[in-house]
């Protein structure tokens, strides 16, 4: 069986960063890596799912929003795939940035959180949520702006 592209990249090589994961025509994966797979140290499912929410949320939101395709996070806890048409590599890091810097001082309410809106609304995490994102900042600060996977 044909693996799929994600299988391919060797993940004891990965840092966290961002990393384009794949191009389909117009359509550009990114890897949102928080952290370096198989180390233990993953996201905490409320976290991930408060984020999902927010970032979701304030991406859809964004100069971008019409090429938005997806935001979800990865099984292995380990970060997000962000699906871009149209993507522009050489604005991403900012533009993701700006992302997680709203994120990061998000107070309140967090978007869509109740039964009407939501299939688990009882695990959030904002706390949580908001940790991952100031890491991903720093991470972001110092991303290589190639955006190629660690060989």
């Amino acid at each position: 069986m044909k693996k799929i592209a994600s299988f391919e990249v060797d993940h004891r090589y990965i840092q966290p960063g961002v990393y384009i994961s794949r191009v389909d025509g117009d359509i550009t994966t990114y890897d949102l890596r928080f952290t370096r797979p198989n180390v233990g140290e993953y996201l905490e499912n409320a976290a991930i799912h408060t984020l999902e929410h927010l970032l979701a949320t304030y991406i859809r939101n964004s100069a971008i929003a019409d090429d938005v395709i997806y935001l979800g996070p990865m099984g292995c806890r380990t970060g997000f795939y962000l699906l871009l048409r149209n993507a522009n590599n050489a604005t991403l890091l900012p533009f993701l940035t700006e992302i997680f810097q709203q994120v990061a001082a998000h107070t309140g309410e967090v978007f869509g959180v109740s039964e009407i809106e939501c299939g688990n609304c009882a695990e959030h995490c904002l706390d949580g949520a908001i940790v991952a994102a100031k890491g991903f900042l720093a991470t972001l600060a110092t991303c290589d702006p190639s955006l190629r996977y660690p060989s």
